[in-house]
């Protein structure tokens, strides 16, 4: 499979490199719709997006390097080439929730609410995203065969794209797409519901992607390893025990909550 879009001989634009730029975009635009409906100050939002790109494609290269670093440290100049590949999107997901923490502390915006916001755009961002990793066949599963990619509807460009080395594989990369595209409907959904309170989205990204990034990497067989375990499912461990946590903490305090105003207004009808 051809991964470059555009070959003008000095200026490559790479498929990777295109599919990346559209999450980031659409992703951001999201964000944008998002903080619109809070009333956050737009100015706050395009200078924190701007600068969150670069650390998050940073923080997404630098992990995946860490993981490879015997091949890097013989190949240092393929370090830069991000264009060919070699993105851990957990890398970049640590990054740029830290720099959203800082930023949001420094302006003194609530680092909660800003949270919410852009996970509501990173999940889909991801979804776009990944489809570079189908021009750059990689993030694949375990062998299969084609029969059986029939079976469940694969589109036949992406069967044939999923044929590596002589072998077909599980298009891993089209089930965690797919998936991430129904935990952005499922939030963009609950979000205008009353009940859904502050943070729950957070706990919602946490716990979902968590869930969805471990069963997904069952199947794959190019993952980043600790040892003999994955990292991916590691993290992913992570994410579901501190969503979890951030779930039922809410909840507490909204209980507390609930409970402090029927007492209030009970004292305020006895009075």
């Amino acid at each position: 499979m051809n991964s470059t879009l555009i070959d003008l001989g000095i200026i490559q634009i790479q498929w990777y490199s295109l599919f990346i730029f559209l999450g980031l975009f659409f992703g951001g635009l999201v964000v944008l719709g998002e903080a619109r409906r809070f009333r956050i100050n737009e100015d706050f939002l395009i200078n924190m997006i701007f600068y969150l790109v670069p650390i998050a494609l940073v923080g997404a290269r630098l992990y995946y390097v860490a993981f490879n670093f015997e091949y890097y440290n013989l190949n240092r100049i393929e370090i830069i080439q991000v264009w060919r590949g070699g993105l851990a999107i957990h890398g970049g997901i640590l990054f740029g929730l830290l720099w959203i923490i800082y930023y949001s502390k420094k302006y003194k915006v609530e680092v909660t609410r800003m949270l919410d916001i852009s996970v509501v755009g990173l999940l889909l961002g991801q979804a776009i995203g990944r489809w570079g990793n189908f021009f750059n066949q990689e993030a694949y599963g375990s062998i299969v065969s084609k029969d059986q990619l029939q079976s469940i509807f694969i589109p036949e460009f992406i069967i044939e794209g999923m044929f590596i080395n002589g072998n077909y594989h599980h298009p891993t990369f089209l089930y965690e797409s797919l998936f991430l595209l129904i935990g952005f409907a499922i939030i963009f959904f609950l979000r205008r519901i009353e009940m859904f309170k502050k943070g729950y989205a957070l706990s919602f990204y946490l716990i979902w992607y968590g869930v969805v990034r471990y069963l997904i990497e069952i199947l794959r067989t190019d993952s980043l390893m600790i040892f003999d375990i994955k990292a991916a499912q590691i993290v992913s461990i992570i994410m579901i025990l501190v969503g979890g946590y951030l779930l039922f903490k809410k909840k507490k305090e909204s209980a507390f909550d609930n409970l402090y105003n029927d007492w209030r207004d009970m004292s305020e009808i006895s009075v």
